[in-house]
Protein backbone atom coordinates (compact mmCIF):
# COMPACT_ATOMS: atom_id res chain seq x y z
CA UNK A 1 0.00 0.00 0.00
CA UNK A 2 1.50 3.35 -1.04
CA UNK A 3 1.67 6.23 1.37
CA UNK A 4 -0.20 9.31 0.31
CA UNK A 5 1.56 12.62 0.56
CA UNK A 6 -0.24 15.71 1.63
CA UNK A 7 0.77 18.72 -0.42
CA UNK A 8 1.36 21.66 1.85
CA UNK A 9 0.45 25.07 0.61
CA UNK A 10 3.04 27.78 1.26
CA UNK A 11 1.98 30.20 3.94
CA UNK A 12 1.00 33.51 2.38
CA UNK A 13 2.76 36.38 4.09
CA UNK A 14 0.79 39.31 5.45
CA UNK A 15 2.79 41.66 3.21
CA UNK A 16 5.45 41.16 0.58
CA UNK A 17 7.97 43.28 -1.29
CA UNK A 18 9.38 43.09 -4.78
CA UNK A 19 13.09 42.59 -5.39
CA UNK A 20 13.38 46.27 -6.34
CA UNK A 21 11.87 47.37 -3.03
CA UNK A 22 14.15 45.03 -1.06
CA UNK A 23 17.28 46.38 -2.81
CA UNK A 24 16.29 50.00 -2.15
CA UNK A 25 15.32 49.34 1.48
CA UNK A 26 18.66 47.62 2.12
CA UNK A 27 20.47 50.60 0.61
CA UNK A 28 18.55 53.01 2.82
CA UNK A 29 18.93 50.83 5.94
CA UNK A 30 22.72 50.88 5.54
CA UNK A 31 22.63 54.59 6.42
CA UNK A 32 20.42 54.10 9.49
CA UNK A 33 21.44 53.16 12.99
CA UNK A 34 19.49 51.90 15.97
CA UNK A 35 16.51 50.57 14.01
CA UNK A 36 15.06 47.07 13.93
CA UNK A 37 13.33 47.26 10.57
CA UNK A 38 10.88 49.03 8.32
CA UNK A 39 7.50 49.96 9.77
CA UNK A 40 4.51 49.62 7.47
CA UNK A 41 1.35 51.16 8.75
CA UNK A 42 -1.90 52.93 8.05
CA UNK A 43 -3.12 56.20 9.50
CA UNK A 44 -6.21 58.30 9.00
CA UNK A 45 -5.92 61.04 6.40
CA UNK A 46 -5.32 61.64 2.74
CA UNK A 47 -7.90 62.33 0.10
CA UNK A 48 -9.24 58.75 0.18
CA UNK A 49 -9.47 58.35 3.97
CA UNK A 50 -6.40 56.25 4.92
CA UNK A 51 -2.73 56.91 4.22
CA UNK A 52 0.23 54.55 4.14
CA UNK A 53 3.07 54.87 6.61
CA UNK A 54 6.59 53.73 5.69
CA UNK A 55 9.45 54.50 8.08
CA UNK A 56 12.44 53.03 9.89
CA UNK A 57 11.51 51.91 13.38
CA UNK A 58 12.34 49.94 16.49
CA UNK A 59 10.25 46.87 17.19
CA UNK A 60 7.23 47.57 19.40
CA UNK A 61 5.48 45.18 21.74
CA UNK A 62 2.80 43.15 19.93
CA UNK A 63 4.09 44.02 16.44
CA UNK A 64 3.44 41.57 13.65
CA UNK A 65 6.77 40.91 11.94
CA UNK A 66 7.37 39.64 8.42
CA UNK A 67 10.91 38.98 7.24
CA UNK A 68 11.74 38.96 3.55
CA UNK A 69 15.10 39.27 1.82
CA UNK A 70 16.84 40.30 5.02
CA UNK A 71 14.35 43.10 5.74
CA UNK A 72 12.12 43.01 8.82
CA UNK A 73 8.71 44.57 8.21
CA UNK A 74 7.09 45.73 11.46
CA UNK A 75 3.33 46.32 11.68
CA UNK A 76 1.05 47.20 14.55
CA UNK A 77 -1.99 44.97 14.84
CA UNK A 78 -4.50 47.59 13.70
CA UNK A 79 -2.56 48.39 10.53
CA UNK A 80 -2.10 44.71 9.74
CA UNK A 81 -5.84 44.40 9.07
CA UNK A 82 -5.58 46.96 6.24
CA UNK A 83 -2.21 45.78 4.93
CA UNK A 84 -2.97 42.08 4.50
CA UNK A 85 -1.92 41.03 1.01
CA UNK A 86 -0.19 44.30 0.15
CA UNK A 87 2.85 44.35 -2.16
CA UNK A 88 5.50 47.03 -1.70
CA UNK A 89 7.41 47.97 -4.85
CA UNK A 90 10.02 50.56 -5.79
CA UNK A 91 9.69 52.33 -9.13
CA UNK A 92 11.92 54.71 -11.06
CA UNK A 93 10.79 56.62 -14.11
CA UNK A 94 10.30 59.97 -15.79
CA UNK A 95 7.80 61.06 -13.15
CA UNK A 96 10.23 60.39 -10.31
CA UNK A 97 11.04 57.49 -8.09
CA UNK A 98 9.61 56.06 -4.92
CA UNK A 99 7.85 53.27 -3.12
CA UNK A 100 4.50 52.10 -4.47
CA UNK A 101 1.85 50.14 -2.57
CA UNK A 102 -0.39 47.65 -4.36
CA UNK A 103 -3.27 46.92 -2.01
CA UNK A 104 -5.83 44.27 -3.02
CA UNK A 105 -8.13 45.44 -0.20
CA UNK A 106 -8.47 49.02 -1.44
CA UNK A 107 -11.83 49.83 -2.98
CA UNK A 108 -10.52 53.19 -4.19
CA UNK A 109 -7.15 54.89 -4.36
CA UNK A 110 -6.33 58.55 -4.83
CA UNK A 111 -4.47 59.71 -7.93
CA UNK A 112 -1.14 60.05 -6.13
CA UNK A 113 -1.39 56.50 -4.74
CA UNK A 114 -0.64 57.59 -1.19
CA UNK A 115 -4.10 57.12 0.26
CA UNK A 116 -6.90 54.60 -0.11
CA UNK A 117 -10.25 53.48 1.26
CA UNK A 118 -11.66 50.03 2.00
Amino acid sequence: MAETETAQQPTKQIVSATDGAIVELKRLLDAESDVDGVRLGVKGGGCSGLSYLLEFSKEQERDNIVEQGGIRFLMDRKSTIYLKGIVLDYKEGLEGKGFVFTNPNATSTCGCGESFSV
